[in-house]
Order: structure tokens, then sequence, then C-alpha cells
């Protein structure tokens, strides 16, 4: 896709964990302004005044698909993709149900559908071949008419079968890297991820094979850093590139995220842009480009001009917070080329320029106060209190 198309070098999801940086993805609003925050507590869903990429586009006629993980609303609430505006939905609704690739059912719009086969652990139906096959038929219906389709799988996220699994039951195969003089769990990552690419390569052949390439823009991102949470290394193939931090991280490792846009035709081949997008700038870009106005109150703003080659100016500081609930609170904050890092409420805030400091390796907080006192401050100003998620660490 990166040769067909354009790399963009600095881009952000929407957090470092999924069902925030889902949310931010498909609200247009940062995790200090999203319904979603975190993946706990669970049970907060979206609502009728959320407004999300499917809605928007079904004002100019798309057909919306979601296939996937969803992780925003369960069985019953306002927060299934189809009370979003998403009008056909196959996947998983929860998040944990998405830690296993050879689940019992799988949701098919608000049916809950039983694999038959996957009782007692036999594990005949692997889901991320389900998702492909699924997808597939969705660009195969909607071949003649504008479309949406939100693809979501879960490759290469560990499963719970066993919890922290060698990854030896997530992937049918470690095909082909059975030769390879790696660790086990390393073969098994490598596989998913090829399964993975093969998908992508399936859905462009197929659009190229209806004739839809040069008027489908393809987006590809993943919706936070490498985890260091089972048995494989993130450092092992160096998947965080060299940036510091994981999953869960607010450092570059933990939320800098591949972003690769492909549009023949539109977007220039084998094209870099340095232009520094997040998640929460999907929303509007999409409505540009459809030719319609973007909800009001957003976070984020279109970044359409970046596929005519155009390095975009950056707007606002972007921000970031993670771990409600939870024995921390981190947040970040970037403007301009200043980072701001904070690991606990009570703690200082760490300074980084990301200019000549991509790594953040040498906090400048102690030399550049002014600065750090700013960073500081915007993390106060760029968020609003939620009642779903209380700051533990804030507490007296």
């Amino acid at each position: 896709m990166a040769s067909e198309g354009m790399r963009f070098g600095q881009a952000y999801a929407g957090s470092s964990v999924c069902a925030p940086s889902r949310c931010s993805l498909l609200t247009g609003l940062h995790t200090g302004h999203c319904r979603v925050r975190d993946n706990i507590p669970h049970g907060v869903f979206l609502q009728p005044s959320d407004v999300t990429i499917a809605e928007v586009l079904k004002q100019a006629g798309y057909r919306t698909g979601g296939i996937g993980k969803w992780s925003l609303g369960n069985p019953g609430s306002w927060g299934t993709p189809t009370q979003q505006g998403f009008d056909e939905f196959y996947g998983y609704l929860n998040q944990d149900h998405a830690h296993t690739y050879y689940p019992e059912h799988l949701w098919d719009n608000e049916k809950e559908v039983l694999l038959t086969g996957n009782r007692a652990n036999t594990r005949k139906q692997y889901s991320p071949d389900l998702f492909l096959k699924r997808g597939l038929r969705f660009i195969t219906e909607n071949k003649t008419r504008p479309f949406f389709l939100y693809f979501a799988p879960t490759l290469p996220h560990w499963s719970d079968f066993p919890r922290k699994s060698p990854m030896s039951q997530d992937v049918p195969s470690a095909a082909p890297y059975e030769n390879e003089a790696w660790p086990e769990v390393e073969k098994k990552y490598a596989a998913m991820v090829t399964r993975l690419d093969s998908a992508v390569g399936q859905m462009l052949t197929t659009l190229k094979g209806f004739g839809l390439d040069d008027n489908t823009l393809v987006l590809f991102t993943s919706d936070n850093g490498p985890s260091a949470e089972a048995l494989h290394s993130p450092e092992f193939f160096r998947s965080g590139g060299g940036l510091r931090g994981v999953k869960r991280d607010l450092y570059e490792g933990g939320i800098r995220t591949p972003l690769v846009a492909r549009w023949p035709g539109r977007i220039a081949k084998g094209t870099t842009n340095e232009s520094v997008v997040a998640f929460w700038d999907v929303l509007p870009t999409l409505a540009e480009i459809s030719g319609l106005s973007a909800p009001a109150g957003l976070d984020g703003r279109s970044f359409a001009e970046c596929f005519r080659g155009t390095l975009r100016k950056q707007g606002g500081p972007l921000y970031w917070e993670y771990g409600h609930d939870r024995e921390v609170f981190s947040q970040a904050v970037r403007k301009g080329d200043w980072k701001g890092v904070r690991n606990g409420s009570r703690n200082e805030v760490e300074l980084y320029d990301l200019a000549t400091d991509q790594g953040e390796q040498t906090n400048v907080a102690q030399k550049e106060t002014k600065v750090a006192t700013e960073m500081k401050a915007l993390m106060e100003q760029l968020r609003s209190d939620s009642a779903d998620y209380r700051i533990r660490d804030r507490a007296v």
C-alpha cells in the first residue's frame, strides 16, 4: 500500500488501548472528550447523542458496514453498530469476547450466530477468515453504490485462550515461518501479521477487479502501539520502530501508529507526508471527501489536503489520557514539536523535543520550565470530566 500510496510519518492513534482509540476514530473526539475513554470500567457505551463516521456518511448515501472488533456497545445497548449508523455489522461486540480467535458465536447485526464446531475447544472456524469472507462479500454486494467499510480484524492481538497464550492457539499454523530459527511464539506472531497482509491484499485485489480502485480511498492503521503483555516480545521484530514505550504508554511507542492511504489517481504513489494527524481527524477528513460538513464541536480537523501532497500545518494541541480507575492516570500533550507526558496526577510533567528526540530519551522539563508549565495547564484545559471515569490517583 505504501508503494502505491502515501505513508504518514507522524500519525497517532486515539489512545494507547483499543476501546477508546476506536471511539476516537469513529467520533472525531480525543480521549479528553469522547464517550469511551478507557477499557475499564466495563459498561460505558456510545449513546444516541454520539455521532459516528457511519452516521455522517449515510447522509451522502453511503452503505455502511462494520466487520470485526467493535468494543463500543454490548447487545441491547445504544452502543451497538446498528444503533450508531451502520447498516450491517458482523463480528465481536464486546472487547473481551474479541480476545479469542475461535469464538463459539459472533454477532450478525442484532443476531447471535453460533459457530458450529467451535464448542469444546475444537477451534474449527478462525474468526479472521470469517471476517475476510464477510468483508469481500460486503464489497461485492455494494460495488455499484458508494460504501464505507470499517474493517477491524483482531490480528495480531494476543488471545485469552489460554490467557497470555504463546499464540499456539491463536493462528492455525506458523506458515510460512515454520523453519525459521525463531522462538515458536515469534513464528506464530509473524504468521498472524502475514495473514493480515494477505487479507488486505485480497480486499485491494477485489476492489481492482470491480474497477473501483480509482474511486476508493483505503486507509490502513492500528489502534495502539505494540503489546508487551503476552509472551511475544515487541523487541524481536522491533515492532515499535525504536520509539519509547508500548501499548498502555503515552510515550510515542504507545500511541504513534502506522497510517497508509491508498487512492490510485488521487494520491501519488510512493509518497510520504510528515503532517501530524490523529484518529480524531479521520471523521472530518471523510466528511470533506464526501462533500459533507463535519459535525460541530469535534477535536479533529480534515487532513484531506495531505492526499494532494500538502504538508498540513498543525492545528491545536493533541491530547491523550489513559488510566482511569487504575493506579496511575497518565496524560500527554503534543504542541508543535513539544511533547509533555505526566504519569500520575501528582507527578511532574516530563517534556521532550520531538524534533531532536523522537525516542523521548531526554527530559528537558527543568531546562524549559515555561513550556513544561504550559503543558501542565493544557492537560487540564483540553479535557472535561466524565462521570463514567473516575481518576483514582487524584483522590485524596
